[in-house]
Protein backbone atom coordinates (compact mmCIF):
# COMPACT_ATOMS: atom_id res chain seq x y z
CA UNK A 1 0.00 0.00 0.00
CA UNK A 2 1.51 3.31 -1.07
CA UNK A 3 1.74 6.39 1.15
CA UNK A 4 -0.61 8.13 -1.30
CA UNK A 5 -3.20 5.37 -0.85
CA UNK A 6 -2.74 5.47 2.92
CA UNK A 7 -3.35 9.23 2.97
CA UNK A 8 -6.48 8.82 0.85
CA UNK A 9 -7.69 5.99 3.10
CA UNK A 10 -7.31 8.18 6.19
CA UNK A 11 -9.32 10.95 4.52
CA UNK A 12 -12.08 8.53 3.50
CA UNK A 13 -12.29 7.11 7.04
CA UNK A 14 -12.49 10.62 8.55
CA UNK A 15 -15.23 11.54 6.06
CA UNK A 16 -17.11 8.28 6.72
CA UNK A 17 -17.33 8.89 10.46
CA UNK A 18 -18.04 12.63 10.10
CA UNK A 19 -21.12 11.79 8.03
CA UNK A 20 -22.48 9.50 10.74
CA UNK A 21 -23.12 12.41 13.12
CA UNK A 22 -21.46 10.62 16.02
CA UNK A 23 -20.60 13.74 17.95
CA UNK A 24 -17.20 13.77 19.61
CA UNK A 25 -14.86 11.03 18.48
CA UNK A 26 -11.19 10.35 17.87
CA UNK A 27 -9.78 8.08 15.17
CA UNK A 28 -6.39 6.40 15.30
CA UNK A 29 -5.19 4.74 12.10
CA UNK A 30 -2.08 2.61 12.31
CA UNK A 31 0.16 1.84 9.38
CA UNK A 32 -0.85 -1.37 7.60
CA UNK A 33 0.62 -4.64 8.77
CA UNK A 34 0.42 -7.75 6.57
CA UNK A 35 -2.25 -6.16 4.33
CA UNK A 36 -4.36 -5.21 7.37
CA UNK A 37 -5.21 -1.63 8.26
CA UNK A 38 -5.91 -1.13 11.96
CA UNK A 39 -8.44 1.57 12.85
CA UNK A 40 -9.44 2.43 16.41
CA UNK A 41 -12.38 4.72 17.07
CA UNK A 42 -12.78 6.33 20.50
CA UNK A 43 -16.28 7.65 21.16
CA UNK A 44 -18.35 8.65 24.20
CA UNK A 45 -21.33 6.36 23.48
CA UNK A 46 -20.06 3.22 21.71
CA UNK A 47 -22.98 0.85 22.34
CA UNK A 48 -24.91 1.69 19.19
CA UNK A 49 -21.82 1.19 17.02
CA UNK A 50 -20.77 -2.06 18.69
CA UNK A 51 -24.18 -3.68 18.82
CA UNK A 52 -25.14 -7.00 20.35
CA UNK A 53 -22.08 -9.26 20.60
CA UNK A 54 -20.17 -6.87 18.31
CA UNK A 55 -22.38 -7.53 15.28
CA UNK A 56 -22.85 -3.85 14.35
CA UNK A 57 -19.10 -3.31 14.68
CA UNK A 58 -18.48 -6.22 12.31
CA UNK A 59 -21.01 -4.81 9.83
CA UNK A 60 -19.43 -1.33 9.94
CA UNK A 61 -15.98 -2.88 9.47
CA UNK A 62 -17.20 -4.83 6.42
CA UNK A 63 -18.85 -1.73 4.91
CA UNK A 64 -15.78 0.42 5.54
CA UNK A 65 -13.52 -2.16 3.87
CA UNK A 66 -15.75 -2.28 0.78
CA UNK A 67 -15.82 1.52 0.50
CA UNK A 68 -12.06 1.81 0.97
CA UNK A 69 -11.33 -0.98 -1.49
CA UNK A 70 -13.48 0.62 -4.20
CA UNK A 71 -12.11 4.14 -3.72
CA UNK A 72 -8.42 3.41 -3.29
CA UNK A 73 -6.93 0.19 -4.63
CA UNK A 74 -9.44 -2.19 -6.20
CA UNK A 75 -6.62 -4.34 -7.58
CA UNK A 76 -4.76 -4.58 -4.23
CA UNK A 77 -6.92 -6.36 -1.64
CA UNK A 78 -6.45 -5.44 1.99
CA UNK A 79 -8.35 -5.89 5.23
CA UNK A 80 -9.67 -3.38 7.73
CA UNK A 81 -9.63 -4.20 11.43
CA UNK A 82 -11.94 -1.68 13.10
CA UNK A 83 -12.11 -1.48 16.87
CA UNK A 84 -14.32 0.82 18.91
CA UNK A 85 -13.16 1.88 22.39
CA UNK A 86 -10.92 -1.22 22.38
CA UNK A 87 -13.98 -3.50 22.45
CA UNK A 88 -12.30 -6.18 20.31
CA UNK A 89 -9.03 -5.97 22.24
CA UNK A 90 -10.86 -6.41 25.56
CA UNK A 91 -13.00 -9.19 24.08
CA UNK A 92 -9.87 -11.02 22.89
CA UNK A 93 -8.30 -10.76 26.35
CA UNK A 94 -11.51 -12.09 27.95
CA UNK A 95 -11.78 -14.98 25.47
CA UNK A 96 -8.14 -15.92 25.98
CA UNK A 97 -8.69 -16.10 29.74
CA UNK A 98 -11.82 -18.25 29.30
CA UNK A 99 -9.94 -20.54 26.90
CA UNK A 100 -7.02 -21.02 29.29
CA UNK A 101 -9.25 -21.74 32.29
CA UNK A 102 -11.37 -24.20 30.27
CA UNK A 103 -8.28 -25.94 28.85
CA UNK A 104 -6.77 -26.30 32.32
CA UNK A 105 -10.05 -27.81 33.52
CA UNK A 106 -10.09 -30.27 30.61
CA UNK A 107 -6.48 -31.25 31.33
CA UNK A 108 -7.22 -31.86 35.02
CA UNK A 109 -10.55 -33.69 34.63
CA UNK A 110 -9.70 -35.47 31.35
CA UNK A 111 -13.24 -34.62 30.20
CA UNK A 112 -14.06 -32.52 27.14
CA UNK A 113 -15.69 -29.13 27.61
CA UNK A 114 -17.93 -27.22 25.25
CA UNK A 115 -17.71 -23.44 25.26
CA UNK A 116 -20.78 -21.32 24.50
CA UNK A 117 -21.65 -20.51 20.86
CA UNK A 118 -19.28 -17.93 19.40
CA UNK A 119 -18.74 -15.92 16.25
CA UNK A 120 -15.99 -16.96 13.84
CA UNK A 121 -13.77 -14.17 15.20
CA UNK A 122 -14.26 -15.39 18.78
CA UNK A 123 -13.64 -19.05 17.88
CA UNK A 124 -10.44 -18.11 16.08
CA UNK A 125 -9.17 -16.32 19.19
CA UNK A 126 -9.79 -19.47 21.28
CA UNK A 127 -8.21 -21.84 18.74
CA UNK A 128 -5.16 -19.59 18.35
CA UNK A 129 -4.69 -19.19 22.09
CA UNK A 130 -4.76 -22.94 22.70
CA UNK A 131 -2.94 -24.09 19.54
CA UNK A 132 0.45 -24.43 21.22
CA UNK A 133 -0.80 -26.72 23.99
CA UNK A 134 0.04 -30.38 23.57
CA UNK A 135 -2.25 -31.61 26.37
CA UNK A 136 -5.55 -30.60 24.71
CA UNK A 137 -7.07 -30.14 21.26
CA UNK A 138 -9.81 -27.84 20.00
CA UNK A 139 -12.37 -28.07 17.26
CA UNK A 140 -15.39 -26.08 16.13
CA UNK A 141 -18.68 -27.82 15.60
CA UNK A 142 -22.32 -26.99 14.93
CA UNK A 143 -24.03 -24.63 12.54
CA UNK A 144 -24.03 -20.83 12.65
CA UNK A 145 -25.13 -19.03 14.76
CA UNK A 146 -24.80 -21.86 17.32
CA UNK A 147 -21.29 -22.89 16.24
CA UNK A 148 -19.05 -23.47 19.27
CA UNK A 149 -15.61 -24.67 20.31
CA UNK A 150 -15.09 -27.95 22.08
CA UNK A 151 -11.88 -28.57 24.03
CA UNK A 152 -10.78 -32.21 24.30
CA UNK A 153 -8.03 -33.85 26.30
CA UNK A 154 -5.17 -35.55 24.49
CA UNK A 155 -4.16 -38.84 26.04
Amino acid sequence: MTQENLKKIKEIIQDFFEKTGLGNYKIEIKDPENSTLFVNLEIDEPKALIGERGQTLADIQRLLRIILQKKTAPDQPFYVDLDINEYKKNKKDYLKEIAIVAADEVFLTKKEKQLPPMSAFERKVVHTELASRSDISTESFGQEPERAVIIKPRF
